[in-house]
This record gives C-alpha cells, sequence and structure tokens, in this order.
C-alpha cells in the first residue's frame, strides 16, 4: 500500500458512479468568482503578487498585514511550518488530516502522534508539555469533531506553536470556534478555499497568525508560489458577497449533513456528530469495498491514524443524492 499519511480522497473517488470521498462543494461556483477567475488570465503576463489579497484576508479577519500569508493552498502552509524550525517535540494530533504529519516528516523531524480515543475530543492533557509545536484540525478532519476555542487556546504557552487547521470551518455558518481573529503569540491558523469554493485545480488559501512566526514562513515561501489565478480566488473569496453566498452554503451544507445522519440513524449506522461536509461512520468492515464494487465512493478511514477499515469518511451531498448512498448501504 502507498504511503497512508499521503493518501487523498481523490484517488477513490476516479472513474466511481457516485463521488462521497471528494468534500468539495458540488453545486456551481458563483458567478462573480468565475469573472474573477477569468478575468486573472489577462494579468498572466507579469509575474504574480499576492498583496491585494493579503490585504484582503488582513480586512476580512481583522488582523493587520503583517498576520497574514497567502499561500498556495493549506498544503504549502504546513510545508512552510514543518521547514520553520528544528522542530526538537512536535506533536500533531490524531485522527486528523495527514498532510502534516507527511511534510513534518519530509523535512526531517520525528514526529509524535497524540491519538485521541473516540468520540475524538481533545483533552488537552494528552499532549507532551515538551511539545514545541501542536498540529490540530478544527472541525477535524476525518471526525468532525469541533473543538472549543478555549480548550484549543488552553495549549498555548511560552516557546510553543501552536497551529489550527481550519480548513472546514467555514462550514459553520457562524464559525463559531475559529480562532482566526484571535491576536496572541504563538498561535497560527491556517484557512483553505478548495473546498467550499469548488477550486481544487487552484491551489489557493492563507495563514493568519503572530506576526513573528508569520515573518519566518514568508523568508522560507518560494518567489512567487502563489499564482495570478489564486491570488485572484483569495481576494475573490473574503469579499463581503462572498461572506453571504459563503453563509448560504454553510447553512446548505448543515442541512445536507443533517440528512445523511438521520439517515444513517435510522440504518443503525454508528456515526460521530459533525460540523462539518463530511460525516465520519462505522459502517463495519468490507463495507467500503463493497460499496466501491458498487460503483460509490466513500473515503477508506483506516489511513488516519486511530481509525481501522471499520470506519470511512462520508462527504455530505444534496438529500437525493444521499438518498442513493443510503439504499446501496440497506442493502448490503
Amino acid at each position: 500500500m502507498d504511503d497512508p499519511l499521503r493518501h487523498h480522497g481523490d484517488s477513490e473517488a476516479r472513474e466511481a458512479a457516485l463521488d462521497f470521498a471528494v468534500n468539495v462543494y458540488p453545486g456551481p461556483r458563483p458567478d462573480w468568482l468565475d469573472t474573477a477567475l477569468r478575468a486573472s488570465l489577462d494579468e498572466v503576463g507579469v509575474y504574480p503578487s499576492a498583496e491585494k489579497a493579503q490585504r484582503a484576508v488582513a480586512a476580512h479577519h481583522r488582523r493587520p498585514f503583517d498576520n497574514v500569508l497567502v499561500t498556495a493552498g493549506a498544503a504549502e502552509a504546513f510545508t512552510l511550518i514543518a521547514r520553520l524550525r528544528p522542530w526538537s517535540r512536535p506533536v500533531v494530533v490524531h485522527p486528523q488530516f495527514t498532510e502534516p504529519h507527511a511534510a513534518l516528516e519530509q523535512a526531517g523531524h520525528r514526529v509524535r502522534s497524540v491519538v485521541l480515543p473516540p468520540p475524538f475530543a481533545l483533552n488537552p492533557e494528552l499532549i507532551p508539555d515538551d511539545a514545541d509545536l501542536v498540529i490540530i484540525g478544527n472541525p477535524t478532519n476525518p471526525t468532525g469533531a469541533l473543538h472549543p476555542a478555549e480548550v484549543i487556546r488552553s495549549l498555548l504557552k511560552p516557546g510553543r506553536v501552536v497551529v489550527v487547521d481550519e480548513a472546514f470551518m467555514d462550514c459553520d455558518p457562524d464559525e463559531s470556534e475559529s480562532l482566526a481573529g484571535l491576536r496572541v503569540a504563538g498561535l497560527v491558523v491556517i484557512r483553505s478555499l478548495t473546498k467550499h469554493w469548488g477550486i481544487p485545480g487552484i491551489r489557493a488559501g492563507y495563514l493568519v497568525g503572530d506576526a513573528m512566526v508569520v515573518a519566518g514562513l514568508a523568508l522560507n515561501q518560494a518567489p512567487w508560489s502563489v499564482g495570478t489565478t489564486a491570488a485572484a480566488a483569495v481576494l475573490a473569496c473574503t469579499s463581503p458577497e462572498a461572506v453571504t453566498e459563503g453563509r448560504r452554503r454553510a447553512e446548505e451544507i448543515r442541512d445536507w449533513r443533517e440528512h445523511l445522519e438521520k439517515g444513517l440513524a435510522d440504518l443503525g449506522v454508528h456515526h460521530l456528530p459533525s460540523t462539518a461536509s463530511f460525516v465520519l461512520a462505522q459502517v463495519g468492515d468490507g463495507v467500503h469495498a463493497r460499496l466501491r464494487t458498487a460503483g460509490i465512493a466513500v473515503r477508506r478511514a483506516d489511513t488516519f491514524p486511530g481509525l481501522d477499515d471499520s470506519w470511512v469518511r462520508i462527504a455530505v451531498r444534496p438529500e437525493d443524492v444521499t438518498d442513493q448512498l443510503l439504499t446501496a448501504l440497506a442493502g448490503l
């Protein structure tokens, strides 16, 4: 098997009749976003600049300009963090998105995993006192757990950097537990635009946080790593009209998720409450493969530390599409 830390749902969705493996919003992009992306092509004759996008993110989160770094997706942010310092005791809280763990290992660090037991609520007492870097997702991929902001904030201490992956925070209409607006030493929050706005082919994201840490990350960023079209996407997706549409999408995702969760409950399938665009369900051994044989892709979960092959991650979809999955599950 390939490195489980490098496994992603897009590889499972290929040639599937129904895709529940990829967490990208399934609806069309807004006209204003497509307009901005197309208009950016008129600027590709000059070297790219992310300055306007950086200022837009700063205004969006009410942060100073030097608290923001626009990145080529969240993946670049994880790589920059891994290479920021010679981390002596980096910790990744699992189960969670495996890319930051993989980035740390690729940079030569020996990573300590803190594996939370079901139902995967964050317990600060499990974090080693000597950890100089702690990475956690909120809401967490793949569990959907939304950790209280105050609990995550309690992990901060002198000499430690805490990185919060908020790639799915925009699935919460109120972003109630977001730390993106908090100005405190040692905190970095990462955001991705890929899923909510349906642009996985454009690597667009950003991070906000401690100005000193952000400055160090910026120094390690390759020149022009954020392309013109990606910068245009960040600028468009932090506009006032994006805020309105983003909330509408979050409310729609919530409704779709509730339909999925009710259907799973009716079938007696154990699953975890989620605040993201997916639900972690314990469907049983072999169900992932049987669904795939039936042309239905769900994300295998055994590649996430702390989970086995009885679990799958199911992306939320409109009710009529979800019903096709539920019917298939009922017949297995």
